[in-house]
């Protein structure tokens, strides 16, 4: 395999170019909208019109649950930017309370008085922050999203959340495939054998969940997509938990209530097991131990 060549770079200004606009930008995330880097993340509309407040630059959904109402601008945030995109939030949470609905705001300058601003809401507002990047390398250019900020609670399946519908393993299968339903099968090997107790696999529509049979709690939250999953553990110690998690190189995020997300693909469920398999009895033991 040829060895990789160190090729120098130019910043483009977007806001200052005459060859691309904010509408040329839409159009790319309207494409591909997993280039924001939030996931595998579908477009329901673009430019949707909000009730005496102008038009939602593009709505976004995770297939699932959980709908980001996202606002682009190009050059650096300003206050209307950042009222506009949480009005938009507002309206449309309102309008669809069955879904979550996060705040997205994407510009090629995040101001820190921006972040500051955003932090005195937090708790109270979903939202995330990416800066954009526009790299030219040759006749090539590069559009690079970074997350800088990223206020939005974990779904909350609570393990006492009572079952939704239920569906068979085929209406899983068809939706995310075979090797991210064998993650699943491989946790609940896990979970079986490090517990004392007979736990099953709960498939409902929304999620999957791993619970002892006679029992709707979750021990083990599952939210299976097309390339990974996502699994849902509490920790008694989930601070400690997620430095090895991150030191391993998976994905990891710490919510409430001491609750931990991990995302594997087959492979690195594979590559990881072993560490997963102490991941998994440190949540039986803690589920036993607030029993």
């Amino acid at each position: 395999m040829a060895s990789l060549q160190f090729v120098r770079h130019e910043v483009v200004s977007l806001k200052q170019h005459p060859e691309f606009s904010e509408k040329w930008l839409q159009d790319r995330i309207a494409e591909d909208a997993s280039i924001l880097g939030l996931g595998e993340l579908e477009l329901i509309s673009r430019e949707k019109s909000q009730e005496r407040s102008g038009r939602l630059d593009l709505l976004l959904s995770d297939g699932d649950s959980t709908r980001y109402e996202v606002e682009l601008m190009l050059g650096q945030t300003d206050p209307s930017h950042i009222i506009r995109c949480i009005e938009y939030w507002d309206i449309e949470r309102r309008r669809y309370p069955g879904y979550e609905h996060v705040a997205v705001l994407v510009a090629e300058d995040i101001t820190s008085r921006f972040l500051n601003i955003v932090s005195l809401m937090a708790g109270n507002i979903p939202m995330i922050a990416i800066q954009l990047s526009a790299l030219k390398v040759g006749d090539q250019l590069i559009l690079n999203f970074i997350t800088v900020l990223n206020q939005t609670n974990l779904r909350r399946e609570d393990e006492t959340e009572p079952p939704g519908p239920e569906v068979d393993r085929a209406y899983w299968e068809a939706r995310v495939g075979q090797p991210i339903m064998k993650i699943a099968d491989g946790l609940l090997e896990l979970v079986n054998q490090s517990g004392n107790r007979k736990c099953f696999l709960k498939l409902l529509k929304g999620y999957a969940g791993i619970s002892e049979e006679g029992d709707w709690r979750n021990l083990i939250l599952i939210l299976p997509k097309k390339a990974y999953l996502h699994f849902r553990v509490r920790l008694q110690e989930p601070d400690a938990w997620v430095t090895k998690i991150e030191e391993l190189g998976l994905p990891v995020v710490k919510g409430r209530r001491n609750r931990v997300q991990v995302t594997v693909t087959p492979q690195q469920f594979q590559q990881h097991r072993e560490f997963l398999a102490e991941l998994v009895s440190a949540t039986i033991a803690d589920d036993e131990v607030e029993a």
